[in-house]
């Protein structure tokens, strides 16, 4: 289940060591914020938002609210948060800037234009763009792969949600 006690859809604050898993979540459309460095407001904040804290340090991950990330490698991050929140059955696939965290919003091709390849802008209709960074998503060959990749690590034979 991918929802908090209280109805809201589960949200995340990522440690310095879980850079590659926040960008995992964010491509699965979980809001995930990333501390580059131990930021004691930026905990604070995320205990008032109903954020769950992932962590690789056993200190900080003993408090309410905090998730102890046992592995090093993100396949296995991914795994156990996935057998903890089911993110695989609320993902709201390529919805998040992947290095922003900001929601992206449909754009006309015609405004991205001179922010893309002249090929892409010529051969594609459907863009994002993050409204944080401006940066620019199109339908590539990347999200067949991240799909390929995801459904490979998290969803289980027999599991068909």
């Amino acid at each position: 289940m991918s929802e908090m006690p209280s109805g809201l859809r589960v949200s995340f604050l990522c440690d310095r060591n879980l850079g590659r898993l926040a960008k995992w979540l964010r491509i699965m459309g979980y809001d995930t914020e990333y501390m580059n460095f131990r930021d004691k407001d930026k905990i604070e904040n995320a205990h008032s938002a109903e954020r769950i804290v992932l962590s690789r340090d056993r200190r900080i991950a003993r408090k309410k609210n905090h998730i102890l990330v046992e592995s090093d490698h993100v396949s296995e991050q991914l795994k156990q948060i996935d057998r903890i929140f089911r993110l695989h059955s609320e993902a709201r696939w390529f919805t998040r800037c992947n290095v922003c965290n900001g929601r992206l919003i449909c754009v006309k091709p015609d405004n991205v234009k001179d922010l893309v390849p002249e090929y892409v802008s010529s051969t594609h209709d459907d863009f994002a763009q993050c409204p944080k960074c401006l940066r620019v998503y199109w339908r590539g060959t990347h999200p067949d792969k991240i799909m390929k990749t995801i459904k490979s690590l998290l969803i289980q034979e027999g599991d068909h949600d």
